[in-house]
């Protein structure tokens, strides 16, 4: 599956994302790319350029794209330590080590071919991804509306038993793997998330606060339950919890804009397959089965199983 699915995926266009209940409706999308190789300042004046807008300085490192044609643009250095003058001192010392950071406002689908075309521009401006120093290890986060309460808890489930398999198939850069950002899900977590059939939001967030009460997972729910279920996370560090919001924060993918075979589409599609699993309740229990059977999966059965299971399904489904 790893190499039929993955060839399959599309790098050119967006797959829309499945209506998982009622009424179709455009789940807006916030996109955050962390790079080297450009200052806040020309990148914001290469953010200005492509989508117009004013640039407005919002702190020592931290630059602000206002009015343009996709809402707000924050630019800044992504670092956040406890006082400025260690920040300062850290930036000086360790120099592009410390990614710059483009944060756009929620986007509609339709509208994420822009960012990809700024991503372009970038990388001919100079922009870095993971790939061109030993030390980097630069991501690409997607913050997609959630839908309801059912196909959330359907699309965590389905995140869970198929982490394997997108950590596999497209394995992460050394210098990424390493860094306490981008973690896989607890295997105490995903063994839960095998048997929850009827959960609500409480009963995910109180499980998720008990065995990841980080920010630092590859899919990082705490923003999610912090806005739905905020009494759950009343044992999460206070310094993990940063404000609710009604997105998940997929934090997996990894930078590559500068590397020719890589785009934005193939980050986006990648998260696509997991709600298209989603939406199919006979494949999550089947998935949900197997892991409550054998326990920890060997490594690359998690791939094999969804060979056999879905590959034909999902490619039928991308349509080409």
């Amino acid at each position: 599956m790893t190499d039929t699915l993955h060839r399959a995926l599309p790098r050119d266009r967006f797959l829309p994302l499945p209506d998982h209940a009622g009424p179709s409706r455009d789940r807006r999308t916030g996109v955050e790319v962390e790079f080297a190789g450009l200052t806040p300042e020309q990148a914001a004046q290469i953010v200005q350029a492509e989508w117009g807008g004013t640039i407005t300085r919002e702190g020592p490192r931290d630059l602000l794209v206002a009015d343009g044609r996709f809402g707000p643009v924050k630019v800044e250095l992504d670092i956040t330590l406890k006082t400025r003058w260690i920040e300062d001192l850290a930036v000086e010392i360790l120099g592009d080590l410390v990614p710059v950071e483009i944060v756009t406002a929620p986007m509609a689908q339709r509208d994420l071919p822009q960012v990809a075309a700024l991503l372009t521009t970038l990388a001919r401006a100079g922009a870095k991804g993971s790939g061109a120093h030993v030390g980097y290890g630069f991501g690409v986060h997607l913050n997609t509306e959630r839908p309801d309460d059912p196909a959330t808890i359907a699309i965590v489930r389905a995140f869970a038993l198929l982490e394997d398999w997108l950590r596999q198939s497209d394995p992460l850069d050394p210098a990424r793997r390493v860094l306490p950002f981008v973690d896989p899900w607890p295997r105490a977590l995903v063994d839960a998330l095998a048997g929850a059939d009827d959960w609500s939001l409480a009963d995910l967030g109180r499980v998720y606060a008990k065995h990841a009460p980080s920010r630092g997972y590859g899919l990082d729910l705490l923003p999610l339950l912090q806005d739905a279920v905020p009494d759950t996370l009343a044992n999460v560090p206070a310094d993990q919890l940063k404000g609710g919001r009604p997105t998940f924060h997929y934090r997996l993918p990894e930078t590559r804009l500068d590397e020719v075979d890589w785009s934005l589409a193939y980050e986006w599609n990648r998260w696509w397959v997991v709600e298209q699993v989603a939406k199919d309740s006979g494949f999550i229990h089947s998935l949900a089965n197997i892991r409550q059977q054998r326990g920890l999966w060997p490594t690359g059965e998690a791939a094999e199983i969804a060979a056999k299971l879905w590959q034909s399904a999902i490619i039928d489904r991308i349509g080409g």
